[in-house]
């Protein structure tokens, strides 16, 4: 599918998960502070580059080591701060970073695929339109929880199984930063 067909203009969201897609995955682990987390490679570029795009870009991760007792919130808060930091230091901004800070079947469950945390984007940014967003994921939860909102969605090849398609898949946010520059 050509990105171009999906005629993204100024208006548009842009939603990103973070572990897989901005920064390196911890497989079976967490990145529960600021020295573990490591940007994938052009990831702050490729975020600047797509805050010329997008109107908004907010940053939308499952973080259920929180539930876990593994890290606290406050160790997020420090991780995303540090992330913010250095995608602004390279020309780009993130608008917000929402979490599921819950395990998963918890009562009160903000975990991707539900629609939580793009519920609160929105409430927050009325602007945002669904139709007129774009979701970048590399698990088959971010893919569902863009497509069960009526998003556009990336896929980034990851050793994941693959079991819902996305509207399109890359190789990194870098990979698809190009596509856009390229396409739109």
């Amino acid at each position: 599918m050509s990105i171009s067909s999906w005629n993204i203009d100024e208006t548009w969201t842009l939603f990103l998960d973070r572990d897989g897609v901005i920064n390196e995955r911890i497989f079976g682990a967490y990145v529960t502070r600021v020295s573990e987390f490591k940007f994938l490679k052009n990831a702050q570029e490729a975020i600047a580059a797509l805050s010329n795009v997008f109107h908004l870009t907010f940053v939308v991760t499952n973080q259920q080591g929180i539930g876990k007792g593994l890290m606290t919130e406050g160790n997020l808060l420090e991780i995303h701060t540090y992330m913010c930091d250095e995608v602004y230091e390279k020309g780009g901004k993130i608008n917000k970073c929402l979490f599921a800070p819950n395990l998963k079947g918890a009562d009160c469950d903000m975990r991707k695929p539900g629609p939580a945390m793009a519920e609160l984007a929105q409430l927050e940014y009325p602007e945002v339109q669904f139709d007129r967003c774009v979701m970048v994921g590399d698990t088959d939860s971010d893919i569902l929880f863009g497509k069960n909102l009526g998003m556009k969605t990336v896929r980034i090849k990851t050793e994941e199984a693959i079991g819902v398609e996305a509207d399109l898949t890359v190789s990194s946010l870098y990979e698809f930063s190009k596509k856009i520059k390229n396409e739109v």
